[in-house]
């Protein structure tokens, strides 16, 4: 009884460790290898990087209307006067105006000079309030809604140009997992044809062994032997080298570069067809060129509020409490103030100069955009056309390979039969792999020009990516 259940304890045992291996040996698909770059792939966690540097400029901008606390306490240790004084204040901005709002306490106690006499107050001090109003300049925009503005275009930026650089790194994934796979098959091809010719020159060598063939045959299957296996060692460079442009983009979860083995190949090359194709409307770098005008206007908002003059209105309320102190009775009491501020530059040469520099730049996106959109529209019609045409190609190069395949077995048919000679059939096994490399060669034409239409069409979707903006 215990013997049976070491038994079966031994069998049972490995099977865990042979599910998790089993897995490893699947074809590797275009999805594992899309999904792969889109998170590990070094150019867009570099591009990621940039969008959080541009999030931190934003917070930054942000502190432009941080409440800001401010203390003050001066006392005088020697001398004739011996007043004691502390203020404090709170000042925050508005961000509906240029102006700010602030709140404050002082107290004073002992006597001051006469050139001090503004710091007297009441035995328990004196509350302020106040605010500043802009009425011209900086009362729609000033700098601290400029830079706030500013940087949120910069994020926007920044996103759009990390969709720019996924995209482009997906649509390498995908154009690198195309050529490895045609590499590996027309590997596999290569090693068949030389498969084939050692296994039928075994046969020749025992036939010439019993004098049923001459011996030059044999040294024509070593002649034909050295030359397929020249093309199995120059495919196989091939394929290491696309492997290894692979494991650019297919990595592990922590970062680290794979090689996919032969093993992972698929049985045949997976095609490739974007999911919906035509003229982009929402591809990220004519976006970015909306985000760069956007920052250009408002560039030119902020020029035109340094070509106001500035009017300031100002209102203060305080209110001294308790006792009357040091300074009298003239302290008692609230106290109002309102007052008005006015500035203006004569020649506001500043203002002229950073207008017109605004506009320029305004009008040079404005050509640029249209210039991309023109550049793409002809592009996304070029690819289109190439995609056709490598269809097109692919599928007459599928009826060449089917007939030189049909020919070449009707041609071994005959050379075993004996109605063929040895140079026509491997004229005829070579013309079949000729044309079935070929067919690969068209097939993965094919896929590429998906690909870079994909590409050019922002197709999120195709290389792997979530349809609409990252988040």
């Amino acid at each position: 009884m215990i013997r049976r259940l070491l038994v079966l304890f031994a069998l049972l045992w490995p099977l865990p460790a042979f599910a998790q291996a089993a897995p490893l040996t699947l074809p590797l698909t275009l999805n594992e290898v899309l999904a792969s770059s889109a998170q590990q792939a070094p150019q867009i966690v570099e591009a990621m990087a940039r969008v959080r540097q541009a999030e931190g400029r934003a917070l930054s901008a942000q502190g432009s209307f941080d409440t800001v606390f401010d203390v003050d306490v001066q006392t005088r240790v020697l001398g004739y006067y011996s007043g004691t004084y502390l203020e404090s204040k709170a000042t925050r901005p508005l961000t509906g105006n240029g102006g700010s709002l602030y709140g404050g306490y002082r107290v004073s106690s002992g006597t001051f000079p006469i050139y001090e006499d503004k710091a007297y107050t009441d035995r328990l001090g004196e509350l302020k309030i106040g605010g500043l109003f802009a009425l011209l300049r900086d009362r729609a925009i000033d700098d601290r809604r400029g830079r706030i503005a500013m940087a949120a275009r910069d994020i926007d930026a920044a996103r759009l140009e990390r969709e720019m650089v996924a995209i482009g790194v997906q649509a390498r994934a995908a154009a690198t997992y195309q050529n490895w796979v045609a590499a590996g098959l027309r590997l596999k091809a290569y090693q068949g044809l030389l498969d084939l010719a050692e296994q039928r020159r075994a046969g020749i060598a025992r036939q010439v062994q019993l004098g049923a063939r001459p011996a030059i045959l044999l040294t024509e299957a070593d002649t034909n032997i050295v030359r397929r296996r020249a093309l199995v060692v120059r495919s196989q460079q091939e394929y290491d080298a696309a492997a290894n442009a692979l494991s650019f983009f297919y990595r592990d979860d922590n970062g680290e570069r794979l090689i996919a083995g032969p093993e992972r190949l698929p049985a045949s090359l997976p095609g490739f067809r974007p999911t919906r194709p035509g003229q982009p409307l929402d591809r990220p770098d004519v976006q970015t060129l909306s985000a760069r005008l956007v920052q250009s206007e408002l560039k030119l908002a902020l020029a035109e509020n340094e070509l106001k003059p500035r009017l300031d209105v100002r209102g203060e309320l305080s209110y001294d409490v308790g006792a009357t102190g040091s300074g009298g009775k003239s302290r008692n009491g609230e106290d109002a103030m309102v007052g008005i501020r006015f500035t203006v530059p004569l020649q506001r040469r500043t203002a002229k100069g950073k207008i017109a520099e605004a506009r320029a730049e305004i009008d040079g996106l404005r050509t640029r955009q249209q210039f991309v959109r023109e550049q793409i529209a002809v592009e996304v019609k070029g690819i289109a056309i190439a995609v056709d045409g490598a269809a097109k190609t692919a599928r007459l190069a599928a009826d060449e390979a089917a007939l030189a395949a049909d020919l070449a077995a009707a041609e071994r048919r005959r050379f075993e039969l004996g109605a063929s000679d040895f140079f026509l059939l491997n004229m005829r096994e070579e013309a079949a792999t000729d044309a079935g490399v070929r067919l690969l060669d068209a097939q993965a034409r094919a896929a590429l020009a998906g690909i870079d239409l994909a590409g050019a069409t922002a197709d999120r979707a195709a290389l792997g990516l979530p349809d609409g903006p990252l988040p």
